[in-house]
């Protein structure tokens, strides 16, 4: 019995060991009454504050401005010469999904099926990829992740970067993925005919035609029973909502000739809420997009022309032509799963440098996709009541030698703290370093 209590001490002892060092390899998040002042506060919507202060408590901004009072007993961070912006959002990402893309156990963005509207990314995320702590000190604070595949890979959801589980998460939206009929080639490895991928394309329009036709059938036949007496039908039962114009379509969709074809397919079925994603080629019909009154995600802005003669900064200038026409534009980083989310504000800095105007940039990366996904009263702007979400930097977010010193997300104070930044400081003193004998 005495060995037994040794053990069990040991064991005990270890165990308190370990959640020490652990404890002090990761720090936590800080939850309070928070005062950031002496700032400059790009509000957004409603301007820019000089010398203002912004409160933080029960996880909203309680005040904005030039004259504010410090609560008692609120933590104060000074700001003297710093930038407070709300968090960003990105529109296009597989955080949560995808940890390394050459390993398939580290893989869970997509699943076996053409038609799987019902599959959510949400339930896939993983709180501890490691690349959500590299994007949110960035200032990257809410994306949304999405799944990939076939015609209907699943549903998108918009989270944000701090959690234990993926409902602590999740930001309240979700949208349905469509893979719109690409009819131009997958790249160089594609040795497909003009016929075959004429074929494969009008295939998969059928199917998605199909998919669409039932859902309303669907519909109809749930309205008209009240929802019983129907069979189990998972796919139709998540496309209900699509159908009644509560939850949208996310389509992507990037080539010029795909555009046109999925303006004319939202009309002619009368899709009530769409967005359109991708839209690489969108400049090329804006106007057509503008007048469907369709928003876009668009991006990645940093990349090359999709046409051997087009000019070079075709994708640079996209986003700025279409707002010119008239879209209402969000700008996305990517959405191949190498993780360099954090580049969002160097894709809406692309745009300001080829024409668009740096308040729609800023905007594009803000308040306008909180606004697509419906959250706007929450996200996107630093306004009283709502969520204390933002991040405090040294200069201008579009700048790469910008650097950000808080992050916060619905008033909790994010660590400053990803595995770069500790390999960075692994590696910047080396001890012993190369000169041990």
């Amino acid at each position: 019995m005495k060995r037994i209590q040794y053990i069990s001490g040991i064991v005990i002892a270890v165990i308190c060991l370990i959640v020490l060092h652990v404890d002090a390899q990761n720090p936590k998040a800080k939850y309070g009454t928070f005062a950031l002042t002496n700032a400059t506060i790009v509000t957004v919507t409603q301007g820019t504050i000089t010398h203002g202060s912004v409160i933080i408590s029960n996880g909203k901004i309680t005040a904005v401005g030039a004259n504010v009072s410090v609560p008692a007993g609120a933590e104060v961070i000074d700001c003297n010469g710093q930038t407070i912006y709300p968090g960003m959002i990105d529109g296009g990402t597989r955080v949560g999904l995808v940890e390394i893309g050459a390993v398939p156990t580290a893989v869970d963005q997509q699943e076996d099926g053409e038609v799987i509207p019902q599959m959510k990314a949400l339930t896939a995320v993983n709180p501890n990829a490691t690349a959500i702590p590299i994007t949110r000190i960035s200032g990257v604070t809410t994306v949304l992740t999405s799944p990939e595949g076939g015609l209907l890979p699943g549903t998108a959801s918009l989270i944000n970067l701090f959690g234990y589980t993926s409902d602590q998460m999740y930001a309240g939206f979700e949208g349905i993925v469509v893979i719109f009929p690409n009819t131009g080639r997958r790249g160089f490895f594609d040795r497909r005919t003009d016929e075959e991928i004429k074929k494969g394309v009008e295939k998969s329009l059928k199917q998605l035609n199909d998919v669409w036709d039932k859902a309303v059938q669907y519909h109809k036949l749930d309205s008209a029973t009240k929802g019983k007496g129907l069979a189990y039908y998972p796919e139709m039962q998540v496309m209900l909502p699509v159908v009644r114009g509560q939850v949208p379509l996310l389509i992507e969709v990037n080539a010029q000739k795909d555009i046109q074809a999925a303006l004319k397919w939202v009309k002619e079925r009368k899709v009530k809420k769409v967005v359109f994603t991708g839209v690489t080629e969108g400049w090329r019909e804006a106007e057509n997009i503008a007048k469907a009154n369709i928003p876009v995600l668009t991006g990645p802005v940093i990349g090359i022309p999709v046409r051997d003669y087009d000019r070079y900064d075709a994708v640079y200038a996209n986003p700025g032509l279409m707002k010119k026409a008239g879209v209402k534009v969000a700008i996305r980083s990517q959405e191949d799963g190498n993780g360099n989310y954090r580049n969002l504000p160097y894709h809406a800095g692309f745009a300001v440098a080829y024409g668009m105007n740096k308040e729609d940039a800023l905007k594009a990366i803000t308040i306008v996709p909180a606004e697509i996904f419906g959250v706007s009263d929450k996200l996107g702007s630093i306004e009283v009541g709502k969520n204390a979400t933002l991040f405090i930097c040294n200069g201008d977010i579009f700048e790469t030698k910008t650097q950000v010193s808080n992050v916060f997300i619905d008033g909790y104070k994010m660590p400053m703290e990803s595995r770069q930044t500790l390999l960075y400081d692994e590696f910047l003193k080396r001890e012993p370093g190369l000169n041990k004998n």
